[in-house]
């Protein structure tokens, strides 16, 4: 039975070129990944160190929710509670409609994403503009980011090109080369850093000992979008905590390597309270990550620093391309999160996993996604989200080898299957696994054979 996922990533796949390149594009991050990564003898050390802070934070998080925000408030920071994706866009609305915003700048977030803040500002009269340049060539097409890091990744220059002509931003036609194209972006997000009245920042990481909301970019356009208006926004999943500065050094020697693979970002930037002058909020939303808390089996997702390793090295992301996912965050971690908010809804992403677990082998904080996404499948029987094929397969499976005398007997007559021809062993829809598969040779004796015959030592 095919899924949502696996029919998407055949119109995805349909493009050879494309995909061959979105693959090649991708591996050459991971590898990076590892250059940078195996500079550090201590890097295993480094990624159970992280994994154990967030997992203190995680179990702790109350004592130093009330920690950060109380740090905050003592510096006239304005500190705002969101428990859901509702309460959070109402409170940013209610920031920006107090003070009369009609246009907003805004860094990127993906909890923004997560909560579709931005079709809900807009309707709203408020003009939101992304300014990271990945997330603003998303926008000016109206799609959704494809990667949570390089969320334009899957576009070609010619495409970015095309649409810059079509909206005004660029004037020589046909000229694609990606300095002229940068500086065009630069000159028109210019002006409206200028005349932005609110600006808005993510957060990668939340101090709780001194309250520092820390941003991490290569682009510098958060620290734009602070500088220029009077009115600071921060958005923040409550999971996004950690200690101190000692914890933060952990994870900033983690997060661009396993990202985009480079020893450090552009820009690390600390936002304690506003500039003399103007006003800081800070909004803390929950949206479901206290659920997730709960559920003993998933918890470690809200380890997840978001630095995208596990959609570089995952072969199913990089051969199917972001749009396949179902999830607003595709890839691995893209997977259990989906499923986390929407079980029934996102259960179609489950199958985009091979189980190689290399995701699990590169997070830097230890999340396992490859692992839970294992957990996941084996309960999709109890929401009804089982494929039925499977299930008569695992049924078949069974009962072979819980048969010592059957299953001895399907392996003497296994070799006469060699000499079905290939092409009516494919079945059509009855055999998925036959699409892009050679059919495997038989050995004429089995290995319990050749061990009673002696010619195994």
């Amino acid at each position: 039975m095919s899924t949502e996922h696996s029919k998407k990533a055949a119109l995805f796949n349909k493009d050879r070129e494309k995909t061959t390149w979105h693959d090649q594009t991708f591996w050459s991050v991971r590898m990076k990944h590892d250059d940078v990564a195996y500079q550090l003898p201590e890097w295993e050390a480094l990624r159970e160190h992280a994994s154990n802070i967030k997992k203190h934070t995680i179990t702790h998080l109350a004592d130093y929710l009330e920690t950060f925000t109380s740090n905050l408030e003592s510096r006239g920071v304005v500190v705002h509670w969101a428990k859901d994706a509702d309460e959070f866009n109402a409170i940013v609305y209610g920031i920006l409609k107090s003070h009369g915003v009609r246009k907003m700048v805004k860094s990127k977030s993906m909890l923004t994403e997560e909560c579709e803040m931005n079709p809900y500002l807009e309707a709203r009269g408020i003009d939101v503009v992304e300014t990271d340049l990945g997330e603003r060539i998303i926008q000016l097409l109206g799609q959704r980011p494809s990667h949570i890091v390089m969320p334009a990744i899957h576009l070609k220059r010619e495409e970015v090109g095309r649409m810059f002509e079509e909206k005004g931003i660029s004037h020589e036609k046909g000229n694609y080369d990606p300095t002229y194209l940068t500086r065009c972006a630069r000159h028109h997000l210019r002006e409206e850093f200028m005349n932005a009245e609110a600006g808005m920042t993510g957060c990668n990481f939340g101090v709780a000992k001194t309250g520092d909301i820390v941003v991490c970019t290569n682009e510098g356009n958060a620290d734009m979008t602070t500088s220029m208006p009077k009115l600071h926004i921060v958005s923040m999943g409550i999971e996004k905590l950690i200690p101190d500065y000692a914890s933060l050094a952990v994870f900033q020697r983690l997060l661009c390597r396993c990202g985009t693979g480079q020893p450090t970002t552009t820009y690390t930037s600390h936002f304690r309270q506003a500039r003399p002058g103007a006003e800081m909020h800070v909004v803390l939303v929950d949206n479901g990550r206290s659920d997730t808390l709960a559920n003993s089996e998933h918890w470690e997702s809200l380890k997840c620093i978001r630095c995208g390793a596990c959609m570089n090295t995952c072969p199913v992301y990089r051969r199917s391309g972001g749009y396949s996912y179902s999830y607003f965050i595709p890839g691995p971690i893209g997977v259990n999160l989906g499923m986390l908010h929407d079980a029934r809804k996102h259960a179609g992403n489950v199958s985009a996993c091979s189980l190689c677990l290399s995701c699990d082998n590169v997070c830097p904080a230890e999340v396992a996604p490859g692992s839970q996404i294992y957990v996941w499948r084996q309960m999709l029987d109890s929401i009804g989200k089982a494929d039925p094929m499977k299930e008569v397969m695992s049924m078949g499976m069974k009962v072979l080898f819980d048969s010592p005398m059957l299953y001895q007997t399907a392996l003497k007559f296994a070799p006469f299957i060699n000499r079905v021809p290939e092409h009516l062993t494919k079945m059509g829809s009855l055999n998925p696994w036959g699409i892009g598969h050679a059919m495997p040779e038989f050995a004429k004796k089995s290995f319990h054979q050749l061990w009673k015959e002696g010619k195994v030592k």
